[in-house]
């Protein structure tokens, strides 16, 4: 069997795979099982400085291709998170990443302040979540100036708290005209990766029968298999201009769209919706056709396929 192990910003996990986030990711229980499943590492659901309430039901709307999501970034908080992420690290030892998500820019100072003493293995910052534009406005992620100004607020606030060794990575949006400059100016600001990418969209399903959307929100971001083709390219890009650290997230189901995701560039690869298609046990599921296609091509190192297209252009 293939060595399934990789090494992103200095932190070991035992296979590429990790838990999106937005899916599974409140509870210790669910998170740690979601590594008994086979996940290498977890991410939270976005964590705000205060109580988020989120939008109200319906909120997901699904098809063999796609979801479209309104969820509206709901969060209890941060003593919540506190005592949920301590209970998963007396459970379990894989790597957790803390994702964390503002309205305004001193939304991102307290929340990154919080998290520092939660001690994660690394920080994502979400700054590019599009079924929030009636509440909040365009995500950050669609202005250079405020992404760099995000990023570097958020590596002050670590270093301010003696966690300047957290590695931060800044979760893009797929809908902005140039991906790669917004990757560029977070990347000078300080962040030591990005993942790519979140939610599509936003976009919409109307019930024709009533005729009227089917989410209460109107518009959610879509998800899915429908998006993988999207996210490859984006961090086929961001990794040809950049060769930086990669999560690639979007529409990974199978094993070899995981690998697909690591040739253009990924060194891990982010299942969201995936999970709730077809539970947690998709991440050993995934694993498992990610070693077999390693033993059918002779691959000994699934670390030897990070950015493996961009040898043969």
């Amino acid at each position: 069997m293939a060595d399934l192990s990789v090494e992103f910003c200095g932190i070991k996990f035992k296979n590429p795979l990790v838990l999106a986030s937005g899916i599974l990711g409140v509870t210790a229980d669910s998170m740690a099982n979601v590594v008994r499943c086979g996940a290498g590492g977890v991410t939270s659901k976005s964590l705000w400085p205060y109580e988020h309430m989120g939008h109200p039901n319906p909120v997901i709307i699904t098809s063999e291709h796609w979801m479209l999501n309104a969820v509206g970034i709901p969060d209890a908080g941060p003593e919540k998170a506190r005592e949920e992420i301590a209970r998963f690290r007396e459970v379990c030892d894989a790597p957790f990443i803390a994702n964390i998500v503002g309205g305004v820019m001193d939304d991102y100072a307290q929340i990154a302040s919080e998290v520092a003493t939660m001690h994660p293995d690394m920080v994502e910052v979400n700054i590019s979540c599009p079924n929030v534009e009636d509440e909040l406005g365009k995500p950050m992620a669609c202005s250079i100036g405020k992404s760099a100004e995000v990023t570097r607020l958020v590596k002050e606030r670590l270093r301010e708290a003696g966690s300047e060794k957290i590695p931060v990575v800044v979760k893009l949006s797929p809908n902005v005209e140039d991906i790669v400059s917004i990757a560029s100016s977070v990347l000078d600001a300080g962040a030591d990766g990005i993942t790519a990418i979140n939610s599509v969209g936003p976009g919409m399903v109307i019930d024709i029968d009533f005729a009227r959307p089917v989410l209460a929100n109107k518009v959610g971001g879509l998800t899915g298999p429908a998006i993988k083709p999207l996210s490859v390219k984006y961090v086929y890009d961001i990794y040809k201009a950049k060769k930086c650290p990669i999560i690639g997230t979007g529409g990974v189901t199978t094993g070899r769209d995981a690998i697909e995701m690591m040739m253009a560039g990924a060194g891990l690869v982010g299942v969201g919706s995936a999970v709730w298609l077809h539970g947690p046990e998709v991440f050993g599921k995934i694993a498992e056709e990610m070693n077999e296609w390693c033993d059918a091509n002779g691959v000994k190192k699934i670390s030897s396929l990070i950015g493996k297209a961009h040898e043969n252009r």
